[in-house]
């Protein structure tokens, strides 16, 4: 027999690597698409047409039949071939998506997804209602989330708001960011977009600017920007190089202007408006898309922003615009505008301003700057005029350089962008003043935590700051702020790095990981039991049941010492097969999970479907005659911190000599039999409640004070014998 179990065992462990490999390559095949062409002819049927998905780019086209011709109408796809982002879960939810051909979102909907708070909880019918509010809306828009109870999507300027899911703040804004992540992916490969310039990260353009402003008004606050050089100027720039001396004009006339042009951003109705009179207005906007941008060249010198061989409606190859590292096209409108008032430009005195008439008719171009492109507004916009001079006759060597400028709008014609919302860094500014009262909390129970012998002198005292300590983690970090730490947290995360993808899904609950750097801190000094015994929502809401149960004197059951040591064991066999499912099967582990009552009582508010409702009121009920029994012996997540808290530093609590041989006071006292008969402390089942403590620093409680405090009275009378 004995023989063999070495092989038993090899045998055993084989077992559990196939089950790792397995999970591994279910992990890696989560991260593909699923669809078929069938199943894309369903979702989308006639009028509409499927190509076949593309192998470049894992995108399904879609045409329509129109009259004779069939167009293309938009691509098809989904959020997991482009933007895998993991839900709480550690599981990327997957979103079929189609963009139509401007950038505008056809139809989204959930294909599949692991979240908690969906499965069993609010049920999907709210997840569903929240993605179908992307319909018609596009790339080029600025797409909020935000939870004030609004029935629909809501516009307001350039921003449109979408009604977030109370309860599900964290997932919705997951579902959000794999959204317009995987269309932006898409967008810029298959529309036009700019590479690296999210659409909702730049200014928009205000639409309802003010009053036409005068001509003059517009020279003298910049909005119209002059760009002059001379000829010598630009002699200057091609000293030493083989262009040098090439122009005759500007060596005959070195004061004579050689570059003399004005420019304007027309797209602004202020400005546009003011130059263009009304009726130009109205040709321009005709000729724009929402989004796009226009600027205005009005050339007089010798040189302008295109050459007499410019081809109407082109790209001038002489300008180029430029924000950053990102380049900008920018083309023709081919325009014929006449301009009111053209030719004003003033001069400026001490004074006054006084329009002059120019001695040269102007050229006047007007460019197109499209909304894909990725031109913030807000941004300096710098332009590069590309001054040519020729060498040679039959193959002339070209020297060119660059004059360059730029122009900078105001503030008060666009509105700017408030913040990223496909990633976290929003809902953690939104969040701010719950993230700071949290913080104001945890220093105040380090504090007590350090100075707990103190604290606990004064028990009446000692007992409402706890009570109230314990409402504020009930009322504020579980139900309001959402914040209830779970074995989901833990599972997650080993199901995210099986599948090798990073972690940044969990900073889309600002709460949870500001608590949980607490907690690895604590489980350091002090153990598991400053979560479990002050910071734990539900572990308060059985605290409560009990001591209530306790106040109207309904029997408690004392479980014997042996059964209580086999049962909190329970909690860690249940542990175990909550990682081992993690590896294994995503689905298994979301149905495992349930053991813990927190989503029901905490997260939903006991508005679930009836098994759960009753399976956490019975939980509750279970500590009102065994107190904390699921904190003790069924909770997972608890006994996932009594693992980590092994490593803690320090054996806190204060013991005495007399603790256990012969007193035992603590021991009989203590709630959760975490004091062992010889006066020391099981750190593992300890949920720092300091009731032990209370009675260590009390005269009247504590059996080896009160002897001393009675051999103290009884040594002076012996004495005066």
């Amino acid at each position: 027999m004995k023989s063999r179990l070495p092989m038993l065992l090899l045998m055993r462990i084989l077992q559990c690597l196939s089950l790792i490999l397995v999970a591994i390559a279910t992990a890696n095949q989560v991260n593909a698409g699923i669809m078929t062409h069938d199943a894309m002819s369903k979702h989308f049927p006639a009028p509409y047409i499927i190509g076949e998905k593309e192998k470049e780019m894992p995108v399904w086209p879609i045409f329509k039949k129109n009259m004779t011709s069939t167009d293309l109408v938009a691509y098809a796809f989904e959020s997991i071939d482009f933007a895998p982002v993991p839900g709480f879960s550690g599981v990327p939810m997957n979103l079929l998506i189609a963009l139509d051909t401007k950038g505008t979102f056809l139809d989204v909907q959930v294909l599949s997804h692991h979240e908690p708070v969906f499965l069993d909880g609010l049920g999907e019918a709210p997840m569903r209602a929240f993605v179908h509010q992307y319909n018609n809306l596009s790339l080029k828009q600025n797409i909020k989330i935000t939870t004030h109870g609004m029935s629909a999507s809501r516009q307001e300027g350039a921003n449109v708001y979408l009604d977030g899911v109370s309860k599900a703040t964290a997932s919705v804004r997951i579902i959000n960011q794999s959204a317009l992540s995987s269309a932006l992916k898409v967008a810029r490969k298959k529309l036009g977009f700019a590479e690296g310039r999210d659409p909702d990260l730049i200014a928009r353009i205000k639409s309802d600017s003010a009053d036409n402003i005068p001509v003059s008004d517009l020279y003298q606050r910049g909005l119209i920007q002059t760009v002059t050089m001379n000829n010598k100027e630009i002699e200057k720039l091609f000293q030493g190089s083989e262009g040098a001396g090439l122009d005759p004009i500007a060596l005959r006339t070195p004061e004579a202007n050689f570059i003399d042009m004005e420019l304007s951003y027309v797209s602004v109705p202020a400005i546009g408006r003011s130059l263009l009179g009304e009726k130009g207005w109205a040709s321009l906007q005709n000729r724009l898309e929402p989004g796009d941008h226009a600027l205005m060249f009005l050339s007089r010198g010798r040189y302008g922003v295109v050459g007499d061989d410019f081809t109407r409606g082109a790209v001038p190859d002489r300008l180029m615009l430029k924000q950053g590292d990102l380049p900008i096209e920018i083309r023709d409108l081919d325009l014929d505008i006449k301009l009111p008032g053209i030719g004003t430009k003033p001069a400026t005195s001490a004074n006054s301003i006084t329009p002059t008439i120019p001695t040269a008719v102007p050229t006047i171009k007007i460019f197109r700057i499209i909304s894909q492109s990725g031109l913030d507004p807000s941004q300096k916009l710098e332009f590069f005029l590309h001054v040519t001079r020729n060498k040679g006759i039959i193959y002339p060597e070209k020297i060119t350089r660059d004059v360059s400028f730029s122009m900078q709008l105001p503030s008060e014609f666009y509105i700017a962008a408030e913040s990223d919302n496909k990633s976290w860094h929003s809902i953690w500014k939104q969040r701010w003043w719950e993230l700071t009262l949290l913080s104001v909390a945890l220093i105040v129970l380090s504090v007590a935590m350090t100075m707990q012998k103190k604290l606990s002198q004064h028990e009446t005292a000692f007992i409402w700051f706890r009570r109230s300590f314990l409402l504020f983690t009930l009322c504020f970090i579980g139900w309001y702020a959402q914040g209830q730490l779970s074995i989901v947290n833990l599972t997650s995360v080993v199901q995210a790095l099986m599948a090798g993808r990073d972690l940044g899904f969990l900073l889309y609950d600002p709460m949870s990981v500001s608590l949980w750097i607490f907690v690895l801190i604590s489980l350091i000094i002090w153990g598991r039991g400053t979560f479990c015994g002050w910071l734990c929502p539900f572990g308060a809401l059985q605290e409560f049941t009990g001591k209530l149960a306790q106040y109207f004197h309904v029997p408690q059951i004392r479980i014997r010492a042996a059964l209580d040591n086999k049962l909190k064991r329970l909690k860690y066999v249940l542990l175990g097969f909550i990682i081992i499912s993690s590896f294994v099967s995503t689905g298994l582990t979301d149905q495992l999970i349930e053991i813990e009552p927190f989503k029901t009582a905490i997260t939903l508010n006991f508005i679930r479907s009836w098994p759960f409702v009753l399976y956490a009121a019975g939980l509750l009920l279970a500590s009102a005659v065994v107190y904390k029994f699921f904190c003790r012996y069924l909770c997972p997540f608890g006994a996932g911190l009594a693992v980590l808290g092994r490593f803690r530093i320090l054996d806190w609590l204060p013991r005495r000599a007399a603790c256990g041989t012969p007193c035992q006071t603590c021991r009989h006292h203590c709630e959760y039999k975490a004091i062992r008969p010889d006066g020391g402390i099981q750190y593992d089942e300890c949920f720092q409640c300091l009731d032990c403590v209370v009675i260590y620093e009390s005269d009247e409680k504590c059996a080896p004070l009160i002897m001393e405090k009675k051999r103290t009275r009884t040594i002076p009378i012996a004495a005066s014998h």
